[in-house]
């Protein structure tokens, strides 16, 4: 093969094996016929480097911690690059992610966007392909977290809206991702356009909404748009003014279909016909007086819409009545004294409508992993604040110009305890505990039990993170035991099993569920016979669990 046909993108081909060269071939014969394709092999990541040889951990930051005296659910702070971060939660939280916002980098090519420690320019002829493979990798261990009927949504412009779209496609399938357009303009706050660079000047931006599965997203709270002089309260009504709302469907004399019943009036008129409302649900408003007959109780049934009473909708594809980044900036304003430490922050009610349409468990857990300014944990404090929910974020955000430190976590911080505001008042704090872990590496060994040992000894706050259970109330060199409510984590470390009568009697003196941890060498897991008469308490192997999920991940 002629040398000048045989190097390809600065490799010589001539100097690969057969083996190898039947491998490329495989490779470019299976490639996609249609989809996105970018080159991704000149693009190894500076994470990809960090972890040669070694696997995340993670250790919590003693002292960061905040402890709210009326319990409630623990919030999760993990400072570290976001893909070591991800790898750490497919241990501890696959397939147990309710809700996940993103606000990536847009990739405009002007410093916003930084890879291997360099930002990526505009005449950078890889800076798609830099992009692509730094979302894919991200992406595809996130959708791992979701629950079934889980939701990502993601933040984005037209400077990789139209790669984002093939890219979830490709990861989610076509069928389950959806796009809705951001309005950069409200009326309350005035106008946040962009310069215009060609012909369109633009008022708005994207949001992907990505799904492992097909779900119906859920109507939220809003007010209502009629105007004042269309209400009165002319039978006194407590509940206050109201103007009475059509009932009939169109197509009344249908006499099909699962709303057709009959209403009879209080001077005993009927009225047969398809409804809006269902027999219950018309019957429970006639219980509740929110029902109105006309012509003196003989006219057609109409329902009462109060002027002050709650309005849910349908959310629409363009999201025209949130705040934009003007008032994200105000918010950090308010938090920091009148400064802005970062640029474009989006608004709590823009993630607060994002949880509200996706997720009616009042018990979700949030995921944001470009965490930023921290917006997404104070939006779900101010949710949990307003309906009384237990909902729980984990944000995670590496410390690039210090925005974990002196933003990301002081806003928090300030969020959950109180704070001083611009004009000297006093903003009481939302509530809710905070766990701030870091990531750490296990460097590995060439004796793979001595590697097992070493994970082992540094994965105690993966598994509390995993169960979910912080509060340690027994440590020996052998096992540690924590507890949180009615819930129990003890952990074993040692190969030799003398200790494990000691551990049993402490166990057995605690009540509530309770899940055992225990490291072995055995690949295959636990010699149950060392187990007999262990009740009610569930056994798991280590670190080998953890091996299988950092398999997939990484190459050790």
């Amino acid at each position: 093969m002629p040398k000048e046909i045989a190097k390809n993108n600065g490799k010589d081909y001539s100097q690969l094996n057969k083996e190898d060269l039947i491998k490329i071939v495989q490779k470019l014969e299976s490639r996609k016929k249609y989809g996105l394709i970018w080159d991704e092999e000149k693009v190894k990541e500076q994470f990809e480097k960090d972890a040669e040889g070694a696997l995340p951990v993670l250790k919590e930051v003693k002292g960061k911690e905040i402890t709210d005296k009326n319990g409630g659910p623990i919030n999760i702070l993990i400072e570290g690059d976001n893909y070591h971060a991800l790898s750490v939660l497919n241990f501890t939280h696959q397939g147990k992610i309710d809700f996940i916002y993103i606000d990536p980098p847009y990739n405009r090519g002007t410093n916003d966007f930084k890879y291997n420690d360099n930002y990526v320019d505009k005449e950078d002829i890889f800076r798609h392909s830099k992009w692509l493979s730094f979302m894919d990798k991200r992406l595809r261990l996130s959708r791992n977290l979701l629950k079934e009927k889980g939701v990502m949504f993601i933040s984005i412009d037209d400077n990789e809206y139209a790669n984002l779209k093939l890219l979830c496609n490709e990861i989610f399938g076509e069928d389950k991702v959806e796009t809705y357009i951001w309005c950069l303009q409200d009326k309350t706050e005035g106008s946040f356009v962009k310069t215009s660079t060609n012909t369109v000047r633009k008022e708005h931006e994207y949001i992907l909404a990505c799904f492992k599965s097909q779900i119906k997203f859920k109507k939220y709270k809003g007010e209502k748009s009629f105007s004042e002089g269309s209400f009165s309260n002319p039978d006194n009504d407590p509940k206050g003014p109201w103007f009475s709302g059509n009932m009939s469907r169109n197509g009344i004399k249908s006499t099909t279909g699962s709303k057709y019943y009959t209403i009879v009036t209080p001077t005993g008129k009927k009225y047969a016909r398809n409804w809006t409302l269902s027999k219950d649900e018309y019957e429970e408003l006639l219980l509740k007086g929110e029902i109105f007959f006309s012509k003196n109780g003989d006219g057609v049934p109409r329902q009462k819409i109060y002027q002050f009473s709650d309005s849910y909708f349908i959310q629409s594809s363009v999201f025209s009545d949130v705040h934009t980044s003007i008032t994200g900036k105000n918010e950090l304003k308010e938090i920091f004294n009148n400064e802005t430490p970062f640029d474009y922050p989006k608004p709590t009610d823009l993630i607060k409508r994002l949880i509200e349409i996706s997720t009616a468990n009042q018990k979700a857990v949030a995921l944001d992993f470009f965490a930023g300014s921290g917006t997404t944990g104070h939006a779900v404090l101010e949710l949990n604040r307003q309906d009384g929910g237990d909902r729980k974020f984990i944000l995670c955000t590496n410390n690039e110009n210090n925005i974990c430190d002196e933003v990301c976590y002081p806003r928090v911080k300030k969020v959950i305890t109180g704070y001083k505001g611009t004009k000297d008042s006093n903003v009481k704090g939302l509530g809710g505990s905070l766990k701030y872990f870091k990531t750490k590496f296990v460097k590995n060994a060439s004796n793979k039990d001595d590697f097992k040992i070493r994970i082992t000894k540094e994965c105690t706050e993966m598994l509390c993170l995993r169960e979910g259970i912080f509060d340690e109330i027994k440590k020996t060199d052998d096992y540690r035991i924590f507890q949180q409510g009615d819930k129990v984590l003890a952990v074993y470390y040692s190969l030799d099993r003398k200790a494990l009568s000691d551990l049993k009697k402490e166990l057995n003196k605690i009540d509530g569920e309770k899940v055992f941890y225990c490291f072995t060498l055995d690949p295959l897991g636990l010699d149950k016979s060392e187990f007999i008469g262990w009740n009610n308490v569930s056994l798991e192997p280590i670190p080998q669990k953890i091996l299988d999920v950092y398999k997939q991940i990484y190459e050790y």
